[in-house]
């Protein structure tokens, strides 16, 4: 295991923070152009659809790349390479007919998505949907190539290349400044038209370097076959139909969430930008927790090595909430910087500040109950056992539902909210996080249906453990930084308060989880 991490810990994690970093760079340009206006919202409902499946489908840790990783790791390269040809085949043909169909009914897709947008936003996401309809079919191969990439423990490349469309709008977005993009007095349309197809641009850009790099390893076969599917093909497509809907809970519920938001003005934009905060480092947490786990689950469950499986997967579990109670605690205590550092530039004012300072705070309460079930469910697709996430994800779209519908206020069609209170966008991101930890609840007390029984108690009272340094931590840093915010005015000076509180906190953090001694777990230890 040690040698596992060692040998991949360092292109993985090189690799995603570079992306990230470029992802977070995106971010702050398009705030600064965009705000939380009418052209950035409208942008975040076109995008809902074509995102589902760039992120998820074609995402590292997403179904395609789980359900390879999960079948092709045993097999010689040239096996490999024609099961990846027969898949592709199949599964580009979909995509390409979902593309397909969402460009020609775009002009329904957005109103019934967000039935409360005013109608110039509608236009503009129309118009940004038609463009990014084609990134659907590339999204296929993109997801599949993931997989095949990681099965060969090529992580450098699959984790370096999501930047590349974060570059590509960098650069679209630099550009048009550079041609005094501002001044020329262009349209929300068109403005928005910018983001669309850089998007477009860099998925199209990904696809030809992943197809040279599958190239490269030998995992290439051009060759078109109406062969028969073998074992290992139906495996693979067995897997990546519940893996898609279970994997894409989140972003099944982000739908649910926009269409319940689509009402309030600028809480799209504000969801996004608290999103790409929170998003940033726990996709770096995610795959160094998770990704170098899934090649070595499927090595030992191949060689029915249960007691090592076992133990790899609850020492994941301890790094998962370790680090995300953590990241967590450092949201919460220091939003108002991170935000003010981050955004407030440009278009980005001090409305904007506040609406996704509340928001970061609800996104950062549910951080470790997002991570634990992506651990949970790729361990439940290692086994091949997708029955119980998928319907459990099903129960967590209807639960989201209820949720939103809730803390929004009951909203009715005819006669306004049935509730006294009204939580808006904080609300629908609160209730990610309610279903998160009911989904987590479930898997981890069915593991041991299937074999595979982990300390929950004990796992729990370590949690709590790990809760309250962070909470001890917050307060201290907290005490320390009022008596020197004083001095907050000046970009410099906010950089340098964050840097003392960060060093703080991490230092408490870490001194009180030693001392209550949560950070190895005993399994001989008993409540």
């Amino acid at each position: 295991m040690k040698s596992f991490f060692k040998n991949n810990i360092i292109p993985i994690f090189f690799g995603t923070f570079l992306s990230k970093f470029i992802g977070f760079i995106r971010q702050v340009f398009i705030a600064g152009a965009y705000g939380i206006g009418i052209a950035y919202d409208a942008y975040n409902y076109a995008y809902i659809i074509p995102g589902f499946l760039i992120i998820i489908i074609s995402g590292i840790n997403g179904p395609l790349h789980n359900a390879l990783v999960a079948v092709l790791t045993p097999l010689k390269t040239k096996e490999a390479a024609i099961i990846l040809n027969q898949v592709s085949l199949k599964i580009t043909v979909i995509l390409l007919l979902i593309g397909c169909l969402i460009f020609l009914k775009a002009d329904f897709i957005i109103p019934f998505l967000a039935p409360n947008l005013n109608n110039e936003s509608q236009i503009i996401a129309i118009q940004q949907l038609k463009i990014l309809s084609p990134c659907i079919p590339l999204s296929g191969f993109i997801g599949l190539s993931y997989g095949a990439l990681n099965t060969k423990n090529k992580f450098l490349i699959s984790s370096l290349s999501p930047s590349i469309i974060s570059l590509v709008t960098v650069i679209f977005i630099a550009f048009s400044w550079l041609n005094n993009f501002q001044d020329f007095g262009i349209s929300y349309l068109s403005k928005s038209l910018l983001l669309a197809t850089a998007t477009l641009a860099g998925t199209t850009i990904q696809f030809f370097i992943q197809l040279y790099e599958i190239y490269k390893i030998g995992l290439l076969d051009l060759k078109i076959t109406l062969m028969k599917a073998t074992h290992a093909e139906k495996r693979i497509l067995n897997l990546i139909l519940p893996a898609s809907l279970t994997s894409g809970l989140g972003q099944i519920n982000v739908l649910v969430d926009m269409f319940f938001i689509s009402s309030f003005r600028g809480a799209a934009s504000g969801l996004a930008y608290g999103n790409l905060l929170i998003q940033a480092p726990l996709g770096i947490l995610s795959n160094i927790v998770i990704l170098p786990l899934l090649p070595k689950f499927s090595k030992l469950i191949n060689k029915n090595k249960k007691d090592q499986v076992k133990q790899i997967l609850i020492e994941g579990i301890e790094n998962c909430f370790l680090s995300t109670i953590f990241l967590g605690g450092l949201f919460i205590t220091f939003n108002g910087l991170i935000v003010e550092l981050v955004f407030q530039r440009g278009a980005f004012d001090n409305q904007a500040v506040s609406m996704v300072q509340k928001i970061l705070i609800a996104y950062a309460v549910g951080i470790p109950f997002y991570l634990y079930r992506d651990l949970l469910i790729r361990f439940y697709y290692s086994i091949e056992k997708t029955k119980l996430p998928f319907q459990i994800s099903l129960v967590g779209i209807v639960l989201n539902i209820i949720f939103d519908w809730l803390l929004t206020g009951a909203p009715t069609i005819n006669n306004g909210n049935l509730l006294s209170f009204n939580y808006g966008a904080v609300g629908v991101v609160l209730s990610s996080g309610f279903v998160n930890l009911i989904v987590c609840s479930i898997l981890s007390l069915r593991l041991s249906k299937n074999n595979y029984d982990i300390p929950n108690l004990l796992i729990l009272k370590k949690v709590v453990f790990k809760v309250i340094s962070s909470i001890f931590a917050s307060s201290i840093s907290l005490s320390l930084l009022n008596q020197i915010y004083y001095a907050r005015n000046s970009f410099i000076s906010k950089i340098t308060i964050l840097i003392i509180g960060f060093t703080v906190f991490t230092l408490i953090y870490y001194v009180l989880t030693k001392f209550f001694k949560v950070n190895k777990l005993y399994l001989k230890s008993k409540i």
